[in-house]
């Protein structure tokens, strides 16, 4: 019994499925007859735009012209136009001849210029101990010399003294007086050696003069031997970023006379580090903001869409023939290499997104006596039907009432007059509008 309630059920099942098939297929059939060309009422995503065309172009940085610091022949010129090189790889190198015979130079005059430093050294190191050793022995002698003359004059005054009682002879006196004078005279003759072993110390700061001309030398002589070899790299010309040769301005045995500007041997391109400076008209920029999305195409390649973001918008307006325009930098990819510079650019910019929204193709909205109808259709037939709409992209508008999700309205043109629907039909009181909400 229940294998029989079983094999019915199943055989209803599909008896509904058949007819709701052969339904389908009749109501497509009698569209197809009729010559109508129907939408589904569904729901999507609509993005409200702004087109613009524009132009890519290297961002700040990303193309550099490369040229020589000095004068010289080109001896080697390793790439050409189209090469991919890599920051730090050699682009070009100059005869080395001449700066490498003053690298050598400047490398031997330091090494005398070190030599005559330890020299100045050794010489002022030897002075400090000599010139302390004879002005210790100069003051010693001094006081030696002080304390006989202290003591030849007190033996001098004594003998005065006892002369005057007729206790000793002139003649003693006479010898203590010249003790007296010749101890004067030895004091005298110290202060003297003192003075010029004093004097002598002076000769320290000579040397130390000398010391710190020849240190001076050794600097000097160093940065010539630094600027030698800088002026040696400079022979030496190698990319500063990676990126793809340009162009190329010289060949090799070419001489290179370098002036107040570098002359330029090569432009490398960082085909990385592009932009797209889109020219947005006056009456949309209002809506442009940084950090919105955007989509191009470039006519080399216009099955491709690329992708970008919006990342700065000019304040002063580019006027051309009385039409005002902004520049809206659009930050890329160039992952592929397949974009270059200067190509022209058409831009979408997605200024704002709507998600989930019940929506019928533009072409099905049509305005009769002042309203916005779309012809439903019903049994191969359309109805005409009011409408109440939205958002509006470059394909679809979004109905805000009228509609109902699944329903099928007329694309093309209706043929023959359409009879309007009585029930469930609304006035349009909001018009749909171009990329922004109804009004």
């Amino acid at each position: 019994m229940k294998s029989k309630l079983f094999v019915i059920t199943i055989l209803a099942l599909a008896a509904l499925g058949v007819t709701g098939l052969m339904v389908k297929r009749r109501a497509a059939l009698a569209r197809r007859q009729s010559g109508l060309d129907t939408a589904t009422v569904a729901r999507r995503t609509l993005n409200a735009t702004v087109l613009a065309t524009g132009s890519i172009n290297a961002v700040v940085g990303a193309e550099v012209k490369v040229g020589s610091r000095i004068s010289g022949v080109v001896t080697r010129l390793p790439v050409n136009i189209g090469s991919v090189v890599h920051k730090g790889q050699l682009i070009a190198e100059l005869d080395s001849r001449d700066t490498r015979s003053k690298v050598d130079q400047a490398a031997a005059n330091l090494a005398a210029a070190r030599c005559q430093l330890e020299q100045a050294r050794t010489a002022a190191a030897a002075i400090p101990l000599e010139v302390t050793a004879q002005i210790q022995q100069a003051e010693s002698a001094l006081e030696q010399a002080e304390a006989n003359r202290t003591n030849a004059k007190t033996t001098y005054e004594r003998m005065q003294h006892l002369l005057a009682q007729d206790f000793v002879a002139k003649q003693d006196v006479d010898n203590a007086r010249t003790e007296y004078e010749v101890a004067v005279a030895q004091v005298r003759h110290a202060q003297a050696v003192l003075d010029a072993a004093k004097a002598n110390a002076s000769q320290i700061q000579l040397r130390q003069q000398d010391v710190a001309r020849a240190e001076a030398a050794v600097r000097q002589a160093t940065a010539a031997l630094r600027y030698a070899q800088t002026q040696l790299s400079y022979t030496r010309i190698v990319s500063p970023i990676d990126g793809v040769i340009a162009s190329v301005s010289t060949q090799e045995g070419e001489t290179i006379a370098a002036g107040l500007t570098a002359p330029t041997f090569v432009t490398i391109i960082d085909l990385s580090k592009l932009q797209v400076d889109a020219l947005v008209d006056e009456t949309d920029i209002g809506r442009v903001k940084v950090g919105q999305s955007a989509t191009f195409t470039v006519d080399s390649f216009p099955d491709e869409e690329f992708e970008g973001t919006v990342t700065a918008i000019y304040p002063k307006a580019i006027i051309d023939q009385n039409v005002v325009d902004y520049d809206v930098v659009v930050t890329i990819a160039n992952p592929r290499g397949m974009l270059r510079p200067d190509m022209t650019a058409n831009v979408t910019i997605n200024v704002a997104t709507k998600e989930n929204v019940l929506s019928v193709p533009n072409k099905a909205i049509k305005r009769e006596d002042g309203m916005k109808i779309v012809y439903v259709v019903q049994g191969g037939s359309p109805i005409r039907r009011a409408v109440k709409t939205g958002w509006k992209d470059g394909e679809y508008t979004e109905i805000l009432s009228g509609l109902k999700e699944g329903e099928q309205v007329l694309v093309g043109e209706a043929p023959g007059q359409a009879r309007p629907q009585s029930s469930g039909a609304q006035p349009n009181l909001l018009p749909g509008a171009t990329g922004r909400q109804g009004r």
